[in-house]
């Protein structure tokens, strides 16, 4: 990615404001439902046995590895398909997960992981940003310390941008290990919400439908940023600062 322009500051503003507006419509109707339904599916977490939920965490940490490798290599096979077909193909993988219960859903977990990380590589591209590249990886990791869609947004979700770090394999594992924990609740959810047989498919395709738009639409914000960043010759930490502005009070 090189710098091809400088922006003029009302050019500067009118996509900060675009952003804002994206960050803000991430919260549809169908986000604030899955957050009624995982007021419950929290509860039928914390009932679950510790090995279980132990289980779990192993079991996202070992996906976002499995991800990283198979989201990337899997891109010279199959090329991006476009954000309706990914939550098309993601709501079906979600739909197969619940259809046999727990085991079948913590079965599919590391595949919906892979997908929604190739959601998020395409969106990645779409800015042109390479996702082979390892620092463009490590962002697309960052993607899922947002706030996922059966949590409230807050302040911290926008601290993820700002990291400067070089991106080795260790700082990437390191990553890995600190995300894991918050997607594990996230994705846990959703498997509270497939616990069921057969009605767990309907559950399984709705939330995975909801988790993929959701992640793309804070991909745009994040990768939309960091390419603004370079366009308009302004520190990453500034535009993260004017973005919170433009926000509604609540959201900032």
């Amino acid at each position: 990615m090189t710098q091809t322009l400088i922006l003029t500051q009302p050019e500067i503003d009118a996509q900060i404001g675009a952003l804002a507006d994206r960050y803000c419509r991430a919260a549809t109707p169908a986000v604030q439902a899955l957050n009624f339904a995982s007021g419950k599916a929290e509860g039928v977490l914390r009932g679950l046995p510790e090995p279980v939920r132990d289980r779990l965490l192993a079991a996202t940490e070992q996906a976002l590895h499995h991800a990283v490798r198979a989201a990337s290599s899997s891109r010279s096979v199959v090329g991006d398909q476009g954000a309706w077909v990914d939550r098309a193909v993601s709501s079906a993988m979600g739909a197969a997960g619940g259809m046999g219960g727990f085991a079948t859903a913590l079965a599919e977990l590391p595949l919906t992981t892979t997908f929604l990380l190739r959601g998020i590589q395409g969106v990645a591209a779409q800015y042109g940003f390479d996702p082979a590249a390892k620092n463009v990886q490590f962002d697309c990791v960052q993607v899922f310390a947002s706030a996922g869609p059966a949590e409230a947004d807050d302040a911290t979700d926008l601290a993820f941008l700002s990291a400067r770090m070089v991106v080795t394999g260790s700082t990437l594992q390191a990553l890995i290990a600190r995300v894991a924990p918050r997607l594990a609740l996230v994705l846990g959810k959703k498997l509270a919400a497939q616990m069921v047989p057969v009605l767990g498919a309907a559950a399984g395709a709705t939330t995975n439908f909801v988790f993929m738009r959701y992640y793309q639409e804070m991909a745009h914000v994040h990768f939309g940023l960091r390419k603004l960043a370079l366009e308009a010759d302004v520190p990453l930490e500034t535009l993260i600062a004017q973005l919170r502005e433009a926000m509604p009070l609540g959201l900032a």
